[in-house]
């Protein structure tokens, strides 16, 4: 009898492992999928933080009442697109702060790209280039698919203006901004999907 348990506790045993065994190969290309074969995301992941200063993370949403003034730009694109904020009234804008050798940037385009198409003309997406000059910019642009504009800001006027809510040389740094153009929330570090299609459905839901 004492056998038979025996040979039983250790056939279970075997099973379990092998269970155990077949998860972690289901869960190992998932967590593959983020920026795979990209060294930049991969030493994202790993928190290592080297080539960029990296946001916490944190969202911070702005009531309407303590809301500042309209953000006002007036840029031209790398694609030629012209720019200018006085065209957001009514609708939700996100405006992203990025550059090409960011690591978190890497990890976030594909979702900015995702919610880009899904909202449409309901939000305006632009990208704000801090470091890059315009072949480099090009190319992440193509690299990831991204078909929003982008203006250049390496001369940092756009970023300067906004310092109450993109600290210097924290990116990347999303804003969401309101249908009157006034700065709704902020996230800093990478924009999680979910996160940002959250703050931009409230801003869509407040009245003009």
């Amino acid at each position: 009898m004492t056998n038979h348990l025996l040979t039983q506790a250790q056939s279970l045993g075997r099973r379990k492992f092998l269970r155990a065994a077949v998860l972690g190969a289901a869960i190992l290309p998932l967590a593959a999928c983020v920026g795979d074969g990209d060294s930049l995301a991969k030493q994202a992941r790993e928190g290592n933080n080297k080539n960029y200063i990296a946001g916490d993370g944190s969202v911070e949403e702005y009531g309407p009442a303590s809301r500042t003034a309209p953000v006002k730009i007036s840029a031209v694109a790398y694609d030629g697109t012209t720019i200018e904020s006085a065209n957001w009234v009514g609708q939700a804008t996100v405006l992203n702060f990025w550059y090409a050798a960011c690591a978190p940037c890497r990890i976030e385009a594909p979702h900015l790209v995702e919610l880009s198409k899904e909202f449409g003309s309901k939000a305006e997406f632009i990208g704000i280039n801090v470091r890059d000059e315009k072949e480099a910019a090009e190319a992440f642009e193509r690299n990831f698919g991204i078909t929003y504009p982008s203006v250049q800001d390496t001369q940092g006027e756009i970023q300067l203006a906004m310092t109450q809510y993109v600290p210097l040389q924290a990116v990347p740094t999303t804003l969401v901004l309101d249908k009157q153009g006034r700065v709704a929330a902020r996230i800093l570090g990478v924009a999680e999907k979910s996160t940002l299609k959250a703050l931009i459905d409230t801003v869509l839901t407040e009245a003009l």
